[in-house]
């Protein structure tokens, strides 16, 4: 695939009405390419995160046009977006959102079972120990550390095989060496995978890690 996995084209995103309207990203311009990472840095508040959600199609511009994986999210419904996103985006957030009932190993492979893997618990399986936590397959999230339920988001992620990820804080429940970690865990597996990797973050240590930097303020980006 030589075309962006993410375009964003004078993206504005506006919430509420009148008076109370709030101009959250203000012609925002963004392209990531194949295999290549980028993280975005910026203050709280600055937009980082709507941006996030913009370009997985989570949320919808008000303005300008917005490409994932050479879709245009604007012109897709949210069925389609959620297959296109199914296909070929893991998403990694602040807060893991595992599903407390499930084991590790039925966090990871389930989705992919409702994808229609054929070899989901395989698959499931090799992506945690690619992670690190071969061992605790069988633990459910309330038994794992905040860093190993992470890692268990990133095998998540990665499990479907996708072209894209994108990580929102991905660090920030998480102390100094353990979210020092993770950020090692998360670009190695972008690279194994030969994923093209988004990374939010207010950290500027983290931004080190990556090709590319974006800067973030007040709804505007520049490289």
């Amino acid at each position: 695939m030589d075309e962006p996995l993410i375009e964003l084209e004078g993206v504005r995103l506006s919430l509420g009405d009148g008076a109370a309207r709030t101009d959250i990203l203000k012609g925002v311009s963004l392209r990531l390419m194949p295999g290549e990472s980028a993280a975005l840095l910026g203050p709280s508040g600055s937009g980082k995160s709507s941006l996030l959600a913009v370009s997985a199609g989570l949320e919808r511009a008000s303005a300008g046009r917005a490409i994932l994986l050479g879709r245009d999210t604007g012109a897709l419904d949210e069925d389609a977006l959620a297959r296109l996103r199914g296909r070929g985006v893991g998403i990694v957030l602040q807060a893991f959102h595992l599903l407390p009932t499930m084991t590790a190993l039925e966090n990871v492979a389930v989705p992919l079972e409702l994808a229609g893997a054929i070899d989901a618990r395989a698959r499931a399986i090799q992506e945690l120990e690619a992670v690190g936590l071969g061992h605790r397959l069988d633990h459910y999230p309330a038994q794992l550390s905040g860093g190993e339920q992470q890692r268990v988001a990133i095998a998540r992620a990665t499990a479907p095989r996708p072209q894209l990820l994108l990580a929102d804080e991905p660090t920030g429940n998480l102390d100094a060496a353990t979210g020092e970690l993770i950020i090692d865990l998360l670009f190695d597996r972008a690279a194994a995978a030969g994923a093209g990797l988004l990374v939010i973050t207010h950290d500027p240590a983290i931004a080190e890690r990556a090709g590319r930097t974006f800067r973030m303020v007040d709804g505007r980006v520049a490289e």
